[in-house]
């Protein structure tokens, strides 16, 4: 069960780094590092949520990862400032969103169901693109929307839907795990499977430090630091579908507190070897909500499985190899998850016309900004940064502002 977890975020986990390397140039051994230090400090950021140091965690089973929501601002600030003033950006973000997690407590009115609601059904909706684009091959790939990759993708789903409905006990809890063993040894044979890069890997590496120099420059911290209170806002959502879907409630603030306090220190600690920012997977929250096990044994023994993958480059190659189609068949059930967990908070209170306009507003805005980006071409570049890529960031933002302004009373009089 701890494996499903990690299959769920693994290329999604070294996909970034990878681009990034591709864009100031890194290539053989340094880019093998990078990959490396990703897995590796992913996986110790997922321990720490699951088993917190002092006030660092969440004491939940929040798997941490590589963020795919820093990669514009990781791209501007590369090609800008190159790798070290990326890492010695990342460090000092990383320390103020540590900071800001602190002080949570204070902000905890802003984050109602409605808002919270609204966030983790803007996540799982601008997740589901990302589960098709796998299912049908994977972004760039030479084959992409072949045949033979939606039969392998949905022999996958079929698997998953036909173990969680009808079988029992381990086969039914481990049923994204039996689908992926058996999608790959399918893909085998039909040549989806490319392990070259087994032969090539070393058996055993261990991360040092500061292995890439840092530099520290305003222009760099600036735009890190409110990408870091955007993946705040996000890691509040994951932890909230994770207690709504697991437990029924809402967080604590302590947890609350203890994820984003973990998501900023240990993003920091990863740039002092060389990785680059963490925040929660939400795929992995959606499997949370799929397989209703919400054990931080069972994410800490997946933890264990990534570290041992950096460690051992060999063991991390092999699961590099799992073709995307195969994720994408496994990873479209969860992404479904998340937005139902979004549901289900939302509709948890009666829904009345200020809800729903609240709610409609933001998820327009969120969802129909982020695919027409050229919408907001007039706007300065900062603003673009930060609003153009992220649909959570402008539904959560539309959701609280409209929660603060809109009184009940006054939507209630309104006559239908």
């Amino acid at each position: 069960m701890g494996l499903q977890h990690i299959f769920a975020m693994f290329l999604s986990n070294i996909a970034v780094p990878i681009i990034i390397a591709g864009v100031v140039g890194i290539t053989g051994s340094d880019l093998t590092i990078l990959v490396q230090r990703a897995m590796v400090m992913a996986g110790v950021a997922t321990i720490i949520q699951c088993y917190p140091i002092g006030r660092v965690g969440a004491r939940l089973p929040l798997v941490m990862g590589t963020s795919f929501g820093f990669l514009p601002t990781n791209i501007s600030i590369a090609t800008t400032y190159g790798m070290s003033g990326l890492l010695g950006a990342s460090l000092v973000g990383g320390i103020f969103c540590g900071a800001l997690g602190f002080s949570l407590k204070k902000f905890r009115r802003f984050f109602p169901k409605i808002v919270t609601g609204t966030v983790v059904l803007s996540i799982g909706l601008t997740l589901l693109p990302t589960g098709i684009i796998a299912m049908a091959g994977g972004s760039g790939s030479a084959n992409f929307g072949s045949v033979k990759n939606w039969m392998v993708a949905l022999l996958v789903l079929s698997i998953v839907i036909f173990l969680n409905s009808f079988a029992k006990g381990m086969a039914k809890t481990s049923s994204i795990l039996i689908a992926i063993i058996i999608g790959y040894m399918v893909a085998l044979p039909l040549n989806m499977v490319e392990l070259s890069a087994v032969k090539e890997a070393s058996w055993f590496s261990f991360p040092k430090p500061f292995y890439f120099p840092m530099e520290f420059k305003w222009g760099a911290i600036l735009p890190m630091s409110i990408m870091y209170i955007v993946t705040a806002i996000e890691t509040v959502g994951d932890v909230t579908a994770i207690t709504s879907s697991g437990e029924g409630r809402q967080p604590t603030d302590r947890e609350l507190s203890g994820s984003v306090i973990a998501n900023g220190l240990t993003s920091s600690l990863s740039a002092v070897f060389g990785a680059l920012p963490n925040t929660s997977f939400s795929q992995n929250v959606g499997m949370i909500a799929f397989t209703k096990i919400m054990s931080r044994y069972v994410v800490a023994v997946g933890s264990v499985f990534l570290i041992l993958a950096g460690l051992i480059p060999k063991v991390g190659a092999l699961i590099s190899t799992l073709p995307q189609a195969v994720i994408g068949g496994a990873s479209i059930v969860i992404f479904s998850q998340i937005s139902l967990t979004g549901i289900e908070i939302l509709t948890s209170e009666a829904l009345n016309e200020r809800a729903k306009l609240i709610i409609g507003l933001s998820l327009v805005f969120g969802l129909g900004l982020n695919q027409v980006p050229s919408a907001m071409e007039a706007f300065p570049g900062i603003v673009k940064l930060i609003l153009g890529e992220s649909a959570i960031t402008i539904a959560c933002l539309v959701a609280i502002l409209l929660n603060l302004l809109i009184p009940d009373k006054v939507i209630n009089e309104i006559p239908k």
